[in-house]
């Protein structure tokens, strides 16, 4: 089901054949042919590299190689044209009854043209969130949040089994602090009248945690010592953290199929027994670290230290897992909790971290390369910030909050589809900004609403040739006679449809999913283009009046259409509208 993959068998065989006849000689490596859309459309709908990756080995001119294989494809009814371009290009321009056939195979298949067999079943664990179970997540949360469950149905989309995996980091001092916070919560929900020393948090979102804990243990703490109920607090607050977290995740439409708790790795023997492993290796050792260049980090120390290794696989320096007091550093839990991954027996790993985590990818990577034996790759996804606009202004803040806007605030402003949609409407890498304005306008400058209103589109297409006898069913319409669609500007679309599971292993493999935002937003370009053409050209209409075999077969184009978008915004996590509300 991916035209671009069939052509390509094609060009390949047809490479075999001159190889056979003596025209070119054995042994040619065909690993780096590629058939691609050309840069410039009016070139043709597919281009090989062929001739230009195989002259130097052949040693032949490039467009010797490019003319005897344009005479082998021409061969085969898909190729109308074979040109070559330049050096040694070759341009190939594919029949009408190609792109109609494209059509049917969609209708055919349904949801299940562009799923792909990329990922082989291989298991891949997608890590992201994963904020401090300290207060409700913020709009930076909610771009890496959207980001990574985007990503992990891609990569299902593309055949992997995945893991959606939150790490909960209840482990480190922020705990105690979030503990201490509502205990403060609690002797207000008492009618003591409290005070927020700096570095705690103030927020609102914990005054009922507070009286929740009123409920449940009376006057038990009052005028107690921190130490009788520093951890049970700190237990109970987490809980409470944790069930609005999943809240605002379910709000959001992201599900997690595993929570995984930083605590468990503490007096477990979990972080002794990764580290254990790497001292085999002989990765581990006691040493002092070189004063670093610039800003010092947190984690140096000018004294003898329990380091691992990390320069040995490609970090800039050695890492503490252990302080000379014989903490655990922030980085020893990390090992410990990628090492358990690793034990999971997953073939790959994403994680996706805030910008601010960019220190972290060399010696995460690192320590997974040295856990697994360079077996397991990881890839580490950086989520920039999000700037919030309204009313022409930078928008800020959130009572409930204390200092900032929360996931809530954006999804109970615009929705969980706006807010998904246009999360993905940069790359991760990229900073974006978020217009609550610009993102409910109905124009063509809003890819959410450009995208949905095409599926709309579709539908009414459907509903009004359905009321005219029509038998709407894809079984129906993929049997129709197709070589009504041959209009230049109708092929156009279909072409655009032919390049969706092209496009789907490309983002797969590149762990990109706004690959697919983007394209969508280019198919609903093409289908809106035809739709607009239709208004003045009476043969180009989707329904076509007292022509009910025309109708069947002209509606077949917005109908696979429909096919790819809602398989798109099924990635994305967006539902597609019948009709815009």
């Amino acid at each position: 089901m991916n035209l671009f993959s069939e052509v390509k068998d094609l060009v390949l065989t047809q490479l075999d054949a001159l190889v056979a006849e003596g025209k070119l000689p054995e042994g040619l490596d065909t690993k780096n042919v590629t058939v691609e859309p050309p840069r410039d459309a009016s070139h043709g709908d597919m281009a090989t590299n062929a001739a230009m990756v195989l002259a130097k080995p052949a040693k032949m001119k490039p467009r010797d190689i490019a003319e005897a294989l344009a005479e082998k494809l021409l061969s085969d009814p898909r190729v109308a044209e074979a040109d070559v371009a330049g050096p040694g290009f070759l341009n190939l321009t594919l029949t009408a009854a190609t792109w109609q056939a494209e059509v049917a195979q969609i209708l055919t298949h349904g949801p299940a043209y562009g799923r792909s067999d990329l990922g082989a079943g291989k298991k891949i664990n997608v890590e992201y969130v994963s904020a401090n179970p300290t207060g409700p997540m913020h709009v930076g949360h909610t771009r890496g949040a959207v980001f990574g469950d985007a990503l992990a149905s891609l990569l299902d989309y593309a055949g992997y089994a995945v893991t959606r995996e939150y790490y909960i980091n209840d482990g480190g001092g922020q705990v105690d602090t979030l503990a201490r916070s509502v205990y403060l919560r609690y002797l207000e929900a008492h009618g003591q009248e409290v005070s927020f020393p700096d570095g705690t948090y103030p927020g609102d979102y914990l005054i009922e945690v507070g009286e929740k804990l009123k409920d449940k243990v009376g006057e038990d703490y009052l005028d107690q010592p921190e130490e009788v109920w520093l951890e049970s607090v700190r237990e109970f607050a987490t809980e409470e953290m944790m069930a609005l977290i999943r809240e605002d995740l379910a709000a959001l439409g992201v599900r997690m199929d595993n929570f995984y708790s930083e605590k468990s790795l503490y007096g477990t023997g979990q972080i002794e027994k990764a580290l254990a492993d790497l001292k085999a290796k002989g990765l581990i050792y006691q040493g002092v670290l070189e004063p670093p260049k610039g800003k010092t980090p947190e984690d140096w120390e000018p004294r003898e230290q329990t380091l691992f290794k990390s320069t040995a696989h490609g970090d800039d320096v050695d890492r503490p897992v252990m302080k000379s007091d014989g903490a655990w550093t922030y980085f020893a839990p990390d090992i410990a909790y990628h090492y358990d991954k690793v034990s999971r027996g997953y073939d790959a790993l994403i994680d996706v971290f805030g910008a601010d985590h960019g220190g972290y990818v060399k010696r995460m990577k690192a320590a997974v390369a040295a856990l697994s034996g360079g077996k397991v790759p990881l890839d580490i996804k950086l989520i920039q910030l999000v700037k919030l606009f309204k009313d022409g202004a930078e928008f800020k803040m959130s009572k409930r909050a204390g200092t900032f806007v929360t996931l809530r605030d954006v999804v109970d402003q615009v929705g969980p589809d706006v807010t998904r949609f246009v999360m993905l409407t940069r790359k991760n890498d990229a900073p974006l900004d978020f217009d609550f304005d610009k993102v409910l306008e109905q124009s063509k400058d809003n890819p959410v609403f450009y995208v949905q209103y095409a599926y709309a589109r579709m539908s009414s297409v459907l509903r009004k040739a359905e009321a005219q006898g029509v038998d709407i069913s894809d079984a129906a319409i993929s049997k129709t006679d197709l070589s009504h669609l041959s209009d230049p500007a109708e092929l156009k679309v279909a072409k655009k449809l032919a390049e969706w599971p092209r496009l789907v292993e490309i983002a797969a493999r590149g762990n990109e999913p706004h690959r697919i935002a983007f394209y969508l937003y280019e198919l609903a370009s093409e289908f809106h283009a035809l739709w607009n053409r239709g208004n003045d050209q009476t043969d180009l209409r989707f329904v076509q009046d007292g022509d009910p075999q025309a109708t069947a077969a002209k509606i077949a184009l917005p109908r696979a259409v429909g096919v790819v978008i809602s398989s798109g915004l099924g990635i994305l996590g967006v539902t597609p509208l019948e009709e815009m509300r």
